[in-house]
Order: C-alpha cells, then sequence, then structure tokens
C-alpha cells in the first residue's frame, strides 16, 4: 500500500501508467476553484505539479511490485530457466563432442555461462514465489534447484574431462607421428639385400613378418583407444608386447642375412622401430586415461537421467504457472 498527499493508492489494485495520471490530473485540477484571479489560478498550477510529481514517484515506486507485475516477472524467469538450461545442455554435449581442444574449451565455456546465468535466475524467482504465495510453485522450483545442483557438478567433470581430449591425443598421435615411424621402418626393411642367394627367402621371411607384427600393433591402437574397460586394454597391451618381441626377433635375426651395406638399414629399422614404440607408449597412456571416453559415458548415463529429471520439474513449475494465469494474480 502507498499513501501520498491524501491519495490512496492500492499498488496491489492498479498499476499507475502517464494516461491515468494525466485522468486523475485534469479531475483534481476541476477540485481547485477558480474565481479568475492571479492566485487561484497559481494554487490551481502549484496544485496540479505537487500531484503529478506525487503521482508519478508512487507510480515508480509502487507499480513495479504489484502482484501482476511479479507474476509476469515469473513467468518470464521460469521460460528463461527452461532456456537456459536447454542452452548449457546443449553445449555441454557440444563440449564432449568436440574434435579440438579449441572447440572444446568454447563450448565448456558456453556451458558454464548458461549454468551461471540460470542459477542468478533462480535465486530471482525464490523471493517472487514466496510474495505471491504460490507453494506448489516453490515446491517444483527447489526440486529443480535440487536436481540441478546434482547437474551442475556432474557436468562439470565431464566437462574437465572432456576438454583435456586424451583419446583424440592419442587418435592423432596413432595417425601421424606412430604411421611415420612405422613407414620409416618398413621402407628401410625392403632396402635389404640378402648376404648370400639362398638367403633371399629367408630375408624377406623375415622382412615380412616384422613389418606385419608392427602393423598388428597400429591396428591394436584404434580399439584401445576406443575401448572403456581396463581389462580388455590389458589384454590388448599383451598382445602388443607380443608383437613386438616378434618385431626385436626378426631384427636380430635379419642382421647377419645381410649385406654388409645392408646392414645400416637394419640400424635405421631398429631406430624407427624404437621412435614407433617410444609414440606407442605415449599412445596407451593417453588412452588410458580415457577421458573423451569417460566424459560421452557420463553424458549418456548419467547425466541423461539428470537432464530429464530437472526438464520435468521446470515444465511442472510452467504448467502450475499456467494454470494460474494473471487473471489469478489481479
Amino acid at each position: 500500500m502507498c499513501a501520498s498527499s491524501g491519495i490512496y493508492h492500492a499498488c496491489d489494485q492498479q498499476t499507475w501508467t502517464p494516461v491515468s495520471v494525466i485522468l486523475v490530473l485534469k479531475r483534481r485540477m476541476l477540485d481547485v476553484p477558480d474565481n479568475g484571479s492571479r492566485s487561484a489560478r497559481w494554487r490551481r498550477t502549484t496544485a496540479l505539479i505537487a500531484l503529478g510529481a506525487t503521482m508519478m514517484a508512487v507510480s515508480v515506486a509502487c507499480g513495479t511490485g504489484t502482484p501482476f507485475n511479479r507474476f509476469s516477472e515469473v513467468s518470464r524467469l521460469s521460460a528463461e530457466l527452461l532456456i537456459q538450461f536447454t542452452k548449457a545442455v546443449d553445449a555441454g554435449n557440444r563440449a564432449v563432442m568436440a574434435d579440438t581442444d579449441e572447440a572444446s574449451v568454447a563450448f565448456a565455456k558456453e556451458a558454464e555461462d548458461a549454468k551461471t546465468a540460470l542459477q542468478a535466475n533462480i535465486e530471482k524467482l525464490k523471493p517472487l514465489l514466496q510474495q505471491l504465495n504460490y507453494v506448489e510453485e516453490q515446491r517444483f522450483l527447489e526440486e529443480f534447484a535440487s536436481r540441478f545442483a546434482e547437474y551442475r557438478e556432474l557436468d562439470r567433470q565431464i566437462l574437465t574431462l572432456a576438454v583435456e581430449n586424451s583419446n583424440l591425443k592419442a587418435q592423432r598421435l596413432s595417425f601421424s607421428t606412430a604411421q611415420e615411424a612405422a613407414d620409416a621402418f618398413a621402407t628401410s626393411l625392403e632396402a635389404l639385400a640378402p648376404s648370400a642367394p639362398n638367403e633371399i627367402w629367408h630375408v624377406r621371411a623375415l622382412t615380412a613378418g616384422a613389418v606385419a607384427a608392427l602393423r598388428d600393433i597400429q591396428v591394436a591402437q584404434a580399439p584401445h583407444i576406443a575401448e572403456a574397460d581396463d581389462a580388455v586394454m590389458t589384454r590388448i597391451e599383451t598382445r602388443m608386447k607380443a608383437s613386438e618381441a616378434a618385431v626385436r626377433s626378426a631384427l636380430k635375426s635379419l642382421r647377419p642375412l645381410v649385406t654388409t651395406a645392408s646392414q645400416q638399414h637394419v640400424i635405421t629399422a631398429s631406430a624407427a622401430f624404437d621412435r614407433f614404440m617410444s609414440v606407442n607408449a605415449q599412445i596407451i597412456e593417453l588412452s588410458r586415461r580415457n577421458t573423451n571416453v569417460r566424459s560421452l559415458m557420463l553424458s549418456l548415463n548419467q547425466k541423461g537421467k539428470l537432464t530429464t529429471a530437472c526438464e520435468t520439474a521446470l515444465r511442472a513449475l510452467q504448467e502450475a504457472l499456467m494454470k494460474r494465469g494473471p487473471t489469478a494474480s489481479r
């Protein structure tokens, strides 16, 4: 309630606008007698100015706090909650699926910004619902706030994993540095010349076996990078070690079977294989961290359930407000 200069202004019943102020002023002007004197005209003018200033001030102070305006603000904020939550979920999913570090970081920031804005609107909405005494809506908002707190913590974990991109980094190494070392290894072995004519098939067999064993390690990298089960990764690594042993055994056997000029090719092949295995160790380490796979699994499982729970609470809030409608606040 607001009272000023003898004017009873019920904020809970009416919102003053410039037009309504003008109409009232016209009526008040008629209440001031005008006998044509200068003093009478001055009283009328003074009364007009004072009344106008008072009513506009009262309008500014009280008009925005009416139940109707509070209801409008509640409706706006509840709609924004759903929009911001949808943006946060979408940006978080894109951060998980991004194929570059830059994109992951950008989408993660977008998700965090949306969640921050959403939390701020939750805090704005709470007192408005209390003022309107909307008990059911307060319950729905509290339900959403509780679920959103769980969602926010889980999403923080997911985004931290997503921006690390360990699986993507392992994949890049497999397709680039590891591939280059493997090709260099194969090229060096192709240049070998047997020391005696009767050793040609022996050399070719050892060379083919060494290249095949290295390619087997290469082939095993992709399923290792994509695998989420530690036990399965351990089995793949055991297979890699067996192939590594086969390569080193073949290189050792080739040395006495090739010409002196070809000895350098064996050395070069051995150095290329050492580089390959060094990169392979990095790939395994990154793959074991499994940040992309873990973030994807969390997104598809726990995050999906929390997302549904949050959306259900938000829709229940909006439906409850729609049932009231603006007339319920008058």
